[in-house]
This record gives C-alpha cells, structure tokens and sequence, in this order.
C-alpha cells in the first residue's frame, strides 16, 4: 500500500500501525457445536459454532494453507489456528483495515518453505503508508457501496435456492406433493411412482472435444474454479496453451460434479454458458434428457446423494468416483406432470440466480479496479 506521492492525508507508518495481528485458537470440527459463530479458516468461513472466541468487526488473515486470504467478519467469530486475526485496530475503520490488507500481497511472504506459512512478526513492520480516519471512513463508503449491493445479491441468492430445495423435499422427500392425501403408498412409494437408475433419466459426459477441435480459445473450468454451486472463476487460454484435461463440452441445463473428493461438493448448474466455455474432465456432466434439469440438480446435490458419491469413492489419498457411480445411484421417479410443475415453479428461480451471480462478478471487477486506487491515494477523497 505505497500511497500517491501527491496525497497530503497520508503518512509514512508500519503494518502494526494498521492492525495488530494474533495467531487463532484450534477448534477441530468434532469441538464444534450447532450454532451461528462464522469459524473462519485460512479459505474464509468453513463452518459454525455455538461460541465466539473473539468480538467482531475484524479482519482475519489466511496463516496456513490459503496463505494472506482476508476475510472480513462484522460479528462475533472464532479464528482458526490456520488464520492470523485482528487483535487491535488502532483505532482505524475496520473495513478499511480489510480492504488495506487486500492490497498488500501478503503471500508473497511465505516463510514456511513446502508448507506455506505466514508469519505475523514479519510483516508487523511492513512500511505502508496510511491516511486519518476521515479519508478511512470515505474510502470505506465508497467500497462498500458495491460490497453492500454485492452482499445483497448473494442473501437473494440464498433464498431462491432455498426455496427450490424446500419444495423438492417437500413433493420428492416427504412426498407431500399437491394431492398427496389421495394417493396411497406401494413399496414405500406413492402409487405411480417408480424406481430407475440415475444413468435412465440423464446421461454423463455426452459431448466431449478431441484433442484438434477446441476453439482457437477457450474459457476453462477447472475443478478449483467451482465452489458448491457457484462457478467462481473462468481462465481464459489459448487451445495450444489448454491442459489435456479441458475437453467437457457444456449445455444449458447440465451440471457438473467433481469426481474428486465428492465430500467437498464442487458441483455447479450450467445456465447460458458461453460458447468458449470448457470444462475438465475432472467433472462429471450430467445431462438432463427425459426429467427436467431442476430436478436433477437437486436430487444430485441432496446430502443423501453426496453420501452415495462418497460411499462409493475409490482411492485413500485422492479419492474419486467415476461416471458409473452417479449412473447407479436409485432414483424416485413420480408423473411427468408432477415433474413439470415443479420446473415451472423453480427454474425462474434458478435463472435469477445466474443473472444476480453476473451481476456481483461486475460489482466485484468494478470494486477491484477502483480498490488499489483508492487505497495507495491516487484517487483523492
């Protein structure tokens, strides 16, 4: 953070200056207990608990693993021992003190060797230089402007997929569809339902590139570019620079299911992809042919189906399922109409989905393009 030599408001200080940073407590997730505490590890936050270590707003810093991730909690929160979190901020806005250390490249002081390691007492006297806490409180308002509408995007988001999984367990799980009350039950299962097999109702991996036919260019998706349920990244590349890997062709409607260490649940609907999109053989596409794809998007990222993936995992280090795996997976088939009005009542939702989704990566490219600006004094406030 090497501020804009024109800029009066800032001064020559130290990283201690911005924030003092503490290492985090162990917590191991059999410690953990049902609650609304964010634990945050070195990637962000990883889960919850019922007790807070340490009083919010603060910044927590990636120690191991992850290394000089920053994440931002308002609450209360624990800190995992893989994190460094904020002990005092000196009296500086605590958003600043985030979007400040976002800008410092702190990985790039690993001192760990094989196994990345950030130490805090050496960047405790990284020279920065830091403006009062009046120019603080004007950058913060400016940034979060977009971190606000962006935050917003994502509880809307939440909530349309919420209300898509709570109507598929109502009508396929607890089989309280529309007119259930008349319907009586053979086998375990309302009368004119059946049983099939996955690979009967959608088919894996139908389109694939050879190794001479990818485009000249190609936007491709990896298995670290997908975070249950949400492609986070693309990495645009040439075809002669693509990896063997990039050659699952994608349609509207398909999803995809990381064959790696299913527990992790790197899965993700495709909407409207785009005609340089590729994704790795490292997925499994399923492709919806005679349910609608909504369905299927749920019944495959339903706990009981990852625990079916995961049951069936080859491989102690890295374990994997194949193709095969998903086709054999048992699923409840009710009447087409029933499928259809549940495709009528959810994919607007998941179309809204992808249209917010668009938006906050826009918000997000517009905030990281002002972000350095404004926070080396380029950009005077």
């Amino acid at each position: 953070m090497t501020a804009y030599l024109g800029s009066k408001h800032w001064k020559p200080a130290v990283l201690q200056d911005l924030v003092l940073l503490q290492r985090g407590f162990d917590i191991t997730k059999a410690q953990q207990k049902e609650g609304e505490i964010p634990v945050f590890s070195s990637s962000g936050l990883s889960s919850w608990h019922n007790e807070a270590k340490v009083e919010g707003p603060g910044i927590i810093i990636g120690r191991k693993g992850t290394l000089g991730s920053v994440h931002y909690s308002g609450n209360d929160y624990w800190p995992h021992d893989t994190t460094l979190w904020s002990k005092s901020l000196n009296g500086n806005n605590p958003r600043f003190v985030y979007y400040a250390l976002k800008c410092l490249g702190l990985e790039r002081f690993n001192v760990g060797g094989a196994n990345p390691t950030l130490n805090r007492n050496h960047i405790h006297g990284l020279p920065i230089f830091l403006p009062g806490r009046n120019v603080q409180d004007t950058i913060v308002s400016i940034l979060s402007a977009y971190d606000d509408l962006i935050e917003t995007n994502r509880r809307r988001i939440a909530l349309l997929e919420e209300a898509a999984r709570l109507l598929y367990r109502e009508w396929f799980v607890h089989f309280r569809f529309p007119g259930h009350e008349h319907v009586p039950f053979r086998d375990g299962l309302p009368e004119g339902w059946e049983r099939r097999k996955l690979g009967d109702v959608a088919a894996t991996n139908r389109e694939s590139y050879r190794a001479k036919e990818l485009p000249d260019e190609i936007d491709y998706i990896d298995i670290s570019s997908v975070v249950q349920g949400r492609i986070v990244s693309k990495n645009r590349m040439t075809a002669a620079d693509a990896p063997g890997r990039a050659r699952r062709k994608v349609r509207d409607g398909d999803v995809i299911w990381s064959n790696v260490r299913p527990n992790l649940r790197a899965y993700a609907l495709i909407l409207d992809p785009d005609d340089l999109d590729v994704v790795s053989t490292g997925f499994t596409v399923l492709s919806a042919s005679s349910v609608p794809f909504t369905w299927i998007y749920m019944f495959v990222t339903t706990d009981s189906f990852v625990g079916h993936l995961v049951n069936h995992a080859t491989g102690a280090g890295y374990p994997a399922v194949r193709p095969d795996d998903f086709e054999r997976a048992e699923v409840p088939l009710p009447p087409k109409s029933l499928f259809e009005h549940f495709h009528e009542a959810t994919e607007p939702n998941f179309r809204l989905i992808k249209k917010l989704d668009q938006q906050n990566q826009k918000l997000a490219q517009a905030r990281d393009l002002l972000l350095p600006r404004l926070m080396n004094g380029e950009i005077t406030v």
